[in-house]
């Protein structure tokens, strides 16, 4: 159960610009947003970090990044952010098969070396304490340029941002990721834990 509920509807309505904006990318206001509402400031200065990460500028294919976000997420523990960025995935276009297997990507023949490095990173980088090392860098650098790697980086740290705040509030998983994790991530040891 959740240690802070979002705010009263007036101050939601504050932020009523920034969650609709939230709601029509990802088909849901999530909660963690609607906590952060509380300080509508803080909230504003997330998605504008967001949006220079994943916006219309990024560099990434939006199935990569919620692969690294998945990744980084699990490595991190947070089961809400597991949910989500499965969710995500499967929005962004990556089969069922591929995010089932994501924890495996190692060895599974569904993901390509580039995607394998990027994944790599993601792992070491979401872990703590931190895990990467030189030769991460030397992979990614081998399918990517400096651009996106920032963004693979960035996509990390910002999921980082997201990982603590979840986990410590314990962030109740809205309906709809929800499912899909129990659907797609169960078999591979997922459960929504905390986040009920």
């Amino acid at each position: 159960m959740t240690h802070l509920s979002p705010p009263d509807a007036a101050a939601l309505d504050e932020v009523k610009a920034e969650l609709d904006f939230v709601a029509a990318a990802m088909g849901f206001e999530p909660n963690s947003m609607k906590i952060m509402a509380h300080r509508p400031n803080i909230l504003r200065g997330f998605l504008a970090l967001m949006g220079a990460v994943i916006g219309p500028d990024a560099v990434l294919e939006p199935s990569l990044r919620q692969m690294v976000a998945h990744i980084a997420s699990s490595a991190a523990g947070c089961r809400y952010c597991q949910a989500h960025t499965a969710h995500g995935a499967n929005h962004a276009g990556v089969s069922l098969e591929k995010i089932e297997a994501l924890w495996s990507y190692a060895d599974s023949p569904l993901f390509t070396e580039a995607e394998r490095a990027a994944l790599s990173l993601a792992q070491a980088g979401g872990s703590v304490p931190n895990q990467t090392e030189a030769a991460h860098f030397d992979a990614v650098k081998a399918h990517y340029s400096y651009a996106e790697i920032v963004e693979i980086t960035a996509v990390i740290a910002a999921f980082g941002f997201l990982n603590r705040w979840n986990d410590t509030l314990a962030t109740a998983l809205e309906e709809s990721p929800l499912a899909f994790a129990q659907a797609s991530l169960g078999e591979s040891g997922w459960t929504v834990g905390k986040h009920q």
